[in-house]
């Protein structure tokens, strides 16, 4: 028999606990919106990464899963400073060169006898050089 003056949050003695069930679910709420947290959180540098090339973003996601699965806060950390540099893209100007060293390579004549392009027969050779003479020296004696 619980007597009437008692505070709201104290269990009477044939109910349930309704501090109980509102820290319980105060507790499940908050323990869900700080798991959001830390998810959106980990997943910065992929975010980060996610507009930048596809190679830097798929070593950003290696590192992020490395650091999850082994808890070592380095690799989340390099994931995220390879997220935030802007690396150089190199493979574009490589391929241009590439493509035109195959160019200028058949447009070469043969150098076995083959058949010589209409082009390259149309220029003339280069003319010989003149050997320079050599003049006597005068001796002032």
């Amino acid at each position: 028999m619980a007597p009437h003056h008692l505070p709201f949050y104290l269990a009477p003695g044939s109910g349930t606990d309704t501090l109980m069930v509102v820290m319980g679910v105060f507790l499940i709420g908050t323990v869900l919106w700080l798991g959001t947290l830390y998810w959106k959180l980990h997943s910065l540098p992929e975010r980060m990464a996610h507009k930048s090339q596809k190679l830097q973003f798929e070593f950003v996601a290696v590192l992020g899963l490395i650091s999850l699965f082994t808890h070592m806060h380095i690799f989340w950390i390099a994931g995220l400073l390879l997220a935030m540099i802007d690396l150089p893209d190199f493979g574009t100007p490589l391929r241009s060169i590439a493509g035109s060293v195959e160019k200028i390579a058949d447009a070469t004549p043969a150098a076995d006898g083959g058949e010589v392009p209409a082009e390259a027969a149309a220029v003339p050779p280069p003319a010989d050089k003149p050997e320079p003479t050599k003049e006597k020296e005068h001796s002032h004696v």
